[in-house]
């Protein structure tokens, strides 16, 4: 009777958790219906700003510039922000650009002034395709003016073209310089037994070397030496030639810098104004006032003005849907077997894409638009298949290279029609390597061990057992015949031998201006440069960009806005705990974990270029 009574008990507390866990559920629903109905009437019950009939337009970008608004799951975001990444509004380069040259031929826009404090990082590439924009724009005759109150490098570069450069009394710019830095655990992965088994092929494929070293290789320093000494002497030479100074004064040596220094009481103001860095130091009341001359007061203290985020969305393509249509199809980020989320490069995901377009009559020629360091070389080859079917069918393909197209980047660029990059494109980086991680002496260590017994010498193979010599070996006879694979791909599209393909292969870092020389692209150029080359290999009269993505439920925007608020709460709360000077290194260690961690070629062969990846401005 009691052993009756005591499995009802355990049925009626199984009914219990049941609705507990139901009412729980209904409630956070119910919250979440909340919290949109919420962000709807935030985000939608506003007026849209009006335009003034005359203003400036504000360049007052706030976060990073990319190729392609990127997919961020809720969880993920919640994850990777506690882990010191907060989010960031993110803004698409081509929309930066289109509302420039939009502004440029606007009666309403009397100028541009450039308010670039919250703006990230950019690499090169996408800066000079910017300052194209803004170049446009002071053509057409109106004033650009540039104001900070310190100026980033990013945010130095774009000033750098305008009419008037404008700081604060206690301001300063700091240019950096670019380099190549990584962390290396090969100490530290033997100080806690791991073994770290490691095939490649390319005497500078140097993805692998953070997991076998604890510096850097010298083929390694000799290359990244070399791109990016170009990618500095290109962007010195830019802002030299905008400022009407001496290329060799910013790039000083350290004795002469801090004389400079001292020389006005370590004043970094006046230094950058004695530099001929910026024109005038002037505090925000005097700016106003002079930008009042210039636009007209708005009558509330300021002048006539209008934000880049409340302009953008006012510009509508009023054209009517082209039987003419140039399909621009965008492979950002890493590249990874399956389908996956903007943000990075699916193999299914984005061949499906240029599959579309193939089967689309609408659509006369392809721009694949490559900013990817690489990945899985599997999913590389199913994308560059579809390339190959598109030129098949007839209609051509151009690739246009942003900051990087290097490795599984460089691998679906091989056989386009025409390959465009511009001179500060970072790609080449041919190789390929495979890395497995096993763990079996430190489990010994603790007393565990693994033993059985197969059919095969890979039965039971994985991280918890020593890799056999044996399969070792199958693995790198892998590897190696996928470096043969590549570099026959380079050799049979590029019309170069395979001696000489693998001369320039390696795994080796080029700038887009050595590739050009090395014949492994076609033309230096933007994307611009692109668009014309696909009309031209099109043979089109007229033509309409269809930029080919997948869009966003609503859902998925509002999950998206949600984390974002939540996951800044999150990272705030989880940093607070560590010591500042941890947090870079934390960051850097969970970036690399995740990278390694999100690799799922079937074969475990990979095209990835990690300096390509790891430039700091």
């Amino acid at each position: 009777m009691k052993a009756i009574f005591k499995g009802i008990g355990r049925i009626f507390r199984a009914i219990w958790k049941l609705i507990s866990f139901t009412r729980q559920l209904i409630l956070n629903l119910f919250f979440l219906i909340i919290i949109g109905a919420i962000f709807v009437a935030f985000n939608y019950g506003e007026d849209t700003p009006e335009q003034p009939d005359k203003a400036a337009l504000i360049l007052d970008l706030s976060g990073p510039i990319v190729e392609q608004r990127r997919y961020i799951n809720p969880i993920d975001s919640i994850a990777s922000n506690a882990l010191g990444q907060p989010p960031a509004q993110e803004n698409i380069l081509f929309d930066i650009t289109e509302t420039i040259r939009k502004a440029s031929t606007d009666n309403k826009i009397e100028g541009l002034v450039l308010n670039l404090k919250g703006m990230s990082e950019t690499s090169l590439t996408k800066l000079r395709y910017i300052a194209k924009a803004i170049a446009e724009f002071k053509a057409a005759g109106k004033p650009v003016y540039a104001y900070g109150d310190n100026f980033g490098q990013s945010q130095y570069y774009l000033a750098s073209y305008a009419d008037k450069v404008f700081m604060s009394p206690d301001g300063g710019v700091m240019l950096t310089g670019y380099g190549s830095y990584s962390l290396y655990y090969k100490s530290l992965l033997e100080k806690l037994n791991v073994n770290t088994h490691v095939f490649r092929v390319g005497t500078y494929k140097s993805f692998v070397e953070p997991y076998t070293r604890d510096d850097m290789s010298a083929p390694a320093r000799e290359a990244n030496t070399v791109w990016l000494n170009q990618l500095w002497g290109a962007f010195t030479t830019d802002v030299a030639n905008n400022r009407h100074i001496d290329a060799a004064t910013l790039t000083p040596n350290i004795d002469d810098f801090v004389q400079e220094l001292k020389a006005v009481d370590g004043d970094f103001a006046k230094l950058s104004l004695k530099m001929g860095l910026v024109d005038e130091l002037i505090s925000r009341p005097q700016l106003r006032n002079k930008m009042i001359e210039e636009f007209g007061s708005d009558g509330e203290h300021s002048f006539n003005q209008i934000s880049y985020y409340e302009y953008q969305p006012t510009i509508i393509n009023t054209d009517l849907p082209s039987d003419n249509q140039i399909a621009v199809v965008v492979a950002s980020g890493a590249i990874i077997d399956g389908t996956q989320r903007q943000g990075t490069v699916g193999g299914d995901s984005t061949a499906a894409l240029l599959r579309d377009a193939r089967l689309d009559d609408d659509i006369k020629a392809v721009i694949l638009r490559v900013d990817s360091p690489g990945g899985s070389a599997f999913a590389s080859e199913i994308i560059r298949n579809e390339v190959d079917a598109l030129k098949q069918a007839g209609k051509p393909v151009v690739v246009s290279m942003s900051s990087v197209a290097a490795s599984g980047g460089y691998w679906i660029s091989a056989s386009a029609d025409r390959i465009i990059a511009q001179p500060t494109t970072i790609t080449g980086s041919i190789g390929i390597f495979a890395i497995l991680t096993t763990f079996e002496k430190g489990l010994e260590k603790m007393g565990v061990y693994s033993d059985g017994v197969g059919t095969t010498p890979f039965s039971g193979v994985g991280v918890t057992r020593e890799l056999p010599e044996g399969v070792g070996q199958v693995f790198q006879l892998g590897v190696e015949h996928g470096y043969k694979r590549f570099i026959g791909l380079v050799s049979q599209y590029r019309n170069m031998s395979l001696e000489q393909a693998d001369k320039i292969a390696q795994g080796r870092v080029w700038t887009g201006q050595d590739a050009m020389e090395l014949g492994l692209v076609d033309q230096l150029g933007d994307f611009d440069d692109a668009v014309a080359a696909a009309v031209e290999l099109a043979k089109l009269e007229t033509y309409e960009l269809n930029w080919m993505e997948e869009p966003l439920s609503t859902a998925e925007k509002f999950l998206q806005q949600f984390s974002s608020e939540v996951s800044t709460k999150v990272a705030t709360m989880v940093l607070g705990q560590l010591p500042s000077a941890l947090q870079p290194v934390t960051q850097q260690v969970v970036t690399d974990y995740t990278t390694l961690s999100n690799f799922n070629d079937p074969k475990g062969q990979y095209a990835f270029c990690l300096n390509c990846s790891n430039i700091e401005k």
